[in-house]
């Protein structure tokens, strides 16, 4: 069976995870590219940072973007969410708070879902420590639609 996730079901898969695939546009064609994440609830945004590259040039032209999260158990068992939004790059002191809402965030996503502890942002990502500072991003939710598919014998 396949059905329709609910808003709330939609924004539990978002919360409950930190990887998720972007997709953005380049030169008139579709990227789709893995990212780390986290989901603001409170602000109903994406976090985000990336360096310098193809992906920050892109998102700065077309700000339209979307994000798939995808929890697979195997092929009768998955569920999927995509959150369609744009792409808003932050500076300064705003930045910053959102960077740390991102690392703690995610910190404790891996923490609770890979039950390992974890002391600094490095451990989940050599990006920030690099000498280029990243660049940090949200996208605002615009549209957020999900599926589910359980087999009948799974149910």
């Amino acid at each position: 069976m396949i059905r329709t996730l609910n808003e709330i079901e939609c924004k539990s898969i978002l919360e409950d995870n930190y990887i998720g695939n972007l997709a953005y546009i380049y030169r008139c064609r579709p990227f789709v590219v893995p990212i780390t994440y986290f989901y603001d609830k409170k602000n109903n945004v994406i976090i985000g940072y990336s360096a310098e590259g193809q992906k920050i040039r892109a998102m700065r032209k077309n700000a339209s973007v979307s994000l798939n999260v995808s929890e697979i158990d195997s092929v009768n068992s998955w569920m999927s969410v995509l959150a369609q939004g744009d792409f808003y790059e932050l500076k300064g002191s705003e930045a910053k708070s959102q960077l740390h809402i991102f690392s703690l965030g995610v910190k404790d996503l891996i923490i609770k879902n890979e039950h390992r502890e974890l002391d600094f942002i490095s451990d989940f990502s050599s990006k920030i420590y690099n000498d280029d500072l990243p660049v940090i991003f949200i996208i605002k939710i615009e549209e957020l639609t999900g599926k589910l598919r359980i087999h009948k014998e799974l149910q």
